[in-house]
């Protein structure tokens, strides 16, 4: 994915089933039972001492309902805590606090996004740690115009669409929940090209509407079905039109599913 051009990343991690390390999930999803989140960031490092040029964000979140009893507890919030403190850790992310730092002082540094809290630890926990805060109580639930302050004190505020069920009637086509996911997208993005021209932005173009009947599941609302039924593709086919019209502007961070499809989206992405 690096080599590729994707700079920004989402981990969701919890304990694994023995409550011993941190390992990665997608909701219920246990995506690796042996490789964790320890071993992930050595994979970043490596990656950076390779590419010393290069800037990476990595956004964490506590991924809930991965066990019957499973929780952020004070276990988990501490092994996670240890990690992002050891002295590899502060070698590797950028140590500014609230705010972001200038490319020339990202070059070969990881921005972290801490999408969690640290509300079973004392105080002295959260204060030690660097990056931007996002506290999940903060964050609204499949939110398509959130606002968010990450630095009170200086007023700095993230602007970002993360509406991942479009809210479409049951029985609604795939062309119509890929249609209420699209419209979010770009209106987020337009925003980030004609608004708050120093603030951050983050989009989200993947979604899933499983709920639905039939369900619309992420690669139908991403790549749509390859049918007649969906004959303008999905939200990433349609992005790539959109996208080429905002060549010059600045769009912000836009996380895409199954990125590898269509072939220029990355590089439509990356030329702006």
């Amino acid at each position: 994915m690096l080599d590729m051009g994707i700079r920004v990343f989402d981990l969701r991690y919890a304990f694994d089933p023995t409550n011993s390390s941190l390992i990665f999930y997608h909701a219920q999803a246990l995506l690796s039972q042996t490789t964790t989140v320890n071993d992930v960031l050595f994979g970043f490092y490596q990656w950076l001492d390779d590419h010393p040029s290069e800037t990476i964000f990595l956004s964490f979140q506590y991924q809930g309902s991965t066990g019957l009893y499973a929780s952020s507890n004070a276990a988990v919030q501490l092994q996670l805590y240890n990690i992002l403190t050891s002295p590899a850790a502060r070698h590797y992310f950028m140590q500014t606090k609230d705010e972001l730092g200038t490319l020339g002082d990202s070059r070969g540094k990881i921005t972290l996004m801490r999408r969690f809290d640290l509300d079973k630890l004392p105080d002295s926990y959260t204060a030690a740690l660097p990056g931007l805060h996002f506290s999940p109580s903060l964050w609204t639930g499949n939110g398509a115009d959130i606002t968010l302050v990450y630095n009170k004190a200086k007023s700095l505020s993230a602007y970002i669409e993360d509406y991942y069920q479009p809210l479409t009637p049951t029985g609604s086509s795939a062309i119509e929940n890929i249609r209420w996911k699209y419209n979010a997208t770009v209106k987020n993005i337009r925003k980030a090209t004609s608004q708050h021209p120093d603030s951050l932005f983050w989009t989200w173009a993947s979604s899933n509407n499983i709920a639905n009947d039939p369900p619309d599941w992420p690669q139908i609302m991403a790549l749509g079905n390859e049918t007649g039924y969906t004959p303008a593709g999905g939200v990433n086919q349609q992005l790539v039109l959109f996208l080429k019209r905002q060549r010059g502007k600045r769009v912000g961070i836009v996380m895409f599913d199954f990125f590898g499809q269509p072939s220029d989206l990355i590089d439509t992405f990356l030329e702006l």
